[in-house]
């Protein structure tokens, strides 16, 4: 999936557990579990909304890499 996340690391700096996280960005813990292991990929609403629980911007913790394949 060519968009990585850094959001496990920063909630972790926060000091809260994803079903906190969850409720401060207004989802499920569940929502949150995917995002971090990159099995769903947030609205731009939801990403911002955690960059700034997080207090860092969206570009911190998302990093989109192109796919290899489709250089062409």
């Amino acid at each position: 999936m060519p968009l990585k996340n850094h959001l496990k690391e920063y909630r972790a700096r926060l000091g809260v557990n994803q079903q906190e996280m969850g409720r401060l960005a207004g989802v499920s813990r569940q929502t949150i579990s995917q995002i971090e292991r990159g099995d769903y990929s947030p609205s731009v609403t939801l990403a911002l909304k955690l960059a700034k629980l997080c207090g860092v911007t969206v570009e911190d913790i998302f990093e989109y890499q192109e796919d290899e394949h489709n250089e062409e």
